[in-house]
This record gives structure tokens, C-alpha cells and sequence, in this order.
């Protein structure tokens, strides 16, 4: 059997207690501290929210939203291919019979708890029937209880598209 033996670098004292690399970081730190504060006019600032960013594009990710079919009607399908996406488990969703012949099924709830999404834009990317989207150009919400954070499915129609065409 061939067995190399590799060499471990950082035996001695310095290295192994970090020292010197936690000195020059804190040396880092300090040299910026000082030039903000020696120069605070250069140190650029938002003034959120009464001052909106300038930079938000179409592709930024705001607040959900769900869509409606040409008819007025709740385009999704209750699927669960959004909740099944969601890394944060954050959508709920219960399935309805559709009575009006277009398709099987329509949700009778859905929800999206938005303190525990991520905002990762999973589920818009796997609805099937474009049904979910995050362009509705709401980046904050506000809220004073945990319910405020919930937005059901007719808050969720009611969002419009902000960035449409």
C-alpha cells in the first residue's frame, strides 16, 4: 500500500490560537471605521421607506400573488406542486370539485404564511399553469400580529402585477 503522509501546516502556538488572523481582521475593520467617520458624506444611504430603491427590476422577487384565467376565474388547480417546492413549508393549500367544468379541482384555501417564506421564488418556478407569481412589486409588509402575515387566497387575488407589459 502506497501511504503518503501530508504535512499539517499551523502546529505552532500563533496559528493555533488565531492570533494574528483575528488581529488583521479587526486591523481591517478599524481602517474602515475610520474612513466612514472621517468622511460621512461619502457613506451612501437609503432612506427607507420614505426614500424607495431605484435599482428593482421585473425579476426582483416582491410579494406573491395569484392569477386569474381570461374568464375571472382562480387559475390555479390546486396542484400542490407549489407546496411540494416550498423549502420553508410555508403554503397551504385545500382542494375544491370544480362545478364549472374547467378543470378537476380549484383550491378552497390558500395560503402563504410570509414570516416563514424564504422568497426563494421555488413555487412560482414550479406551477404548471402559471397560477403563482411574485411580481407584485410589494417588497415590505407590515403587520402586528402573526394572522397579519398570512395572506389568504382573496388577498391573494386581489395583489396586481406590477411589472406587466
Amino acid at each position: 500500500m502506497k501511504i503518503r503522509v501530508v504535512q499539517r501546516h499551523g502546529t505552532a502556538l500563533k496559528d493555533r490560537l488565531y492570533l494574528p488572523a483575528i488581529w488583521q481582521g479587526l486591523k481591517i475593520t478599524a481602517t474602515h471605521l475610520l474612513k466612514n467617520v472621517g468622511d460621512i458624506k461619502s457613506v451612501d444611504v437609503l432612506e427607507y421607506p420614505e426614500e424607495q430603491p431605484s435599482d428593482i427590476t421585473n425579476r426582483y422577487r416582491g410579494l406573491h400573488r395569484l392569477t386569474h384565467r381570461e374568464d375571472g376565474s382562480v387559475r390555479c388547480v390546486a396542484c400542490y406542486m407549489c407546496a411540494t417546492a416550498c423549502p420553508a413549508g410555508c403554503i397551504f393549500i385545500e382542494a375544491a370539485e370544480r362545478t364549472d367544468g374547467v378543470d378537476e379541482k380549484m383550491p378552497s384555501r390558500f395560503a402563504i404564511d410570509t414570516l416563514e417564506c424564504v422568497f426563494c421564488g421555488y413555487c412560482v418556478e414550479a406551477c404548471p399553469c402559471d397560477a403563482i407569481r411574485m411580481d407584485t412589486g410589494i417588497f415590505s409588509l407590515i403587520g402586528s400580529r402573526r394572522e397579519d402575515f398570512v395572506l389568504e387566497k382573496e388577498q391573494l387575488l386581489a395583489h396586481k402585477g406590477a411589472f406587466d407589459e
